[in-house]
């Protein structure tokens, strides 16, 4: 069986693109339609601030070919209010207001934050929480799991997600374990893709810039080893990769390193949809 790579950035509406990625002149408008022409997915930030109308959602619909998929994050008010407790009127608002995107919405994402003593004893408090909210969730729509305690990686945890068939989200996070050691070390394949992020270190590549125009850090080095990792994975799951404007400066040119990265780490390069 044939496995699929794809690549994409953390959003597109980011005026410092004019110029290095998108045409000089071009209008917040048609971002997302230039985008498309030149990657076929991204990962949605914004629904984590607020479920989107129906006319935004249709926006994106008609901006994009077909074959274009969307990630989409699930509103803070599941992952970080209430976390998981009691909001499946939220969980029912959200995916009613994105079924517009038919089959271009491809996963959901449930990126949690830190969960310190307070908000949870220990992991297996929330495994329990979360064991139910994915027991309850549509299984029409692909879902996504990412935890940012270092310490509750384990067998448990990716065994509870491939119980659910919900996807393993594994982050190059300045906070997390280097992602290519949590392939290395655990059985990720829990849903039908494996889905990776590079993020970095948000709050100090700001003390570098916060224009988004240019790679203002080196990460070759990451993005070589993380490649290797992904090469070895990609003939058993397919895989995406999706990169934030944190990880070095400027996510489409990540983006093209990475691509570049795998070609040297396969023989024939990755295999692309």
């Amino acid at each position: 069986m044939t496995r699929t790579l794809k690549i994409g950035t953390s959003g597109w509406s980011y005026p410092d693109w004019v110029g290095p990625f998108y045409p000089a002149g071009a209008r917040p408008i048609d971002f997302l339609s230039l985008y498309a022409e030149r990657f076929d997915c991204v990962e949605v930030d914004s629904t984590y601030y607020a479920i989107p109308n129906s006319r935004t959602v249709q926006g994106w619909r008609d901006r994009t070919p077909e074959g274009f998929r969307f990630a989409l994050k699930a509103p803070g008010a599941i992952t970080h209010e209430k976390v998981l407790v009691d909001c499946d009127r939220e969980r029912d608002r959200f995916l009613d207001a994105v079924s517009c995107l038919g089959d271009k919405l491809w996963i959901v994402l449930l990126q949690f934050g830190y969960f310190n003593k307070k908000a949870f004893a220990g992991p297996r408090e929330f495994f329990t929480r979360l064991d139910s909210f994915l027991h309850g969730w549509p299984p029409r729509v692909p879902v996504a799991v990412e935890i940012r305690n270092r310490t509750w990686l384990g067998d448990d945890y990716f065994g509870l997600l491939k119980s659910h068939r919900a996807a393993a989200a594994v982050a190059e996070h300045v906070h997390m374990p280097r992602l290519e050691s949590v392939l290395a070390q655990y059985d990720v394949r829990t849903g039908p893709v494996l889905y990776t992020r590079l993020i970095g270190d948000r709050y100090g590549i700001e003390k570098v810039t916060t224009t988004w125009d240019r790679v203002v850090i080196d990460r070759s080095d990451r993005i070589d080893a993380i490649a290797a990792s992904v090469a070895h994975l990609l003939p058993k799951i397919d895989v995406v990769v999706f990169v934030n404007n944190h990880f070095a400066g400027h996510g489409p040119a990540s983006c093209a390193a990475f691509l570049e990265a795998m070609a040297r780490a396969t023989a024939e390069g990755p295999q692309r949809e």
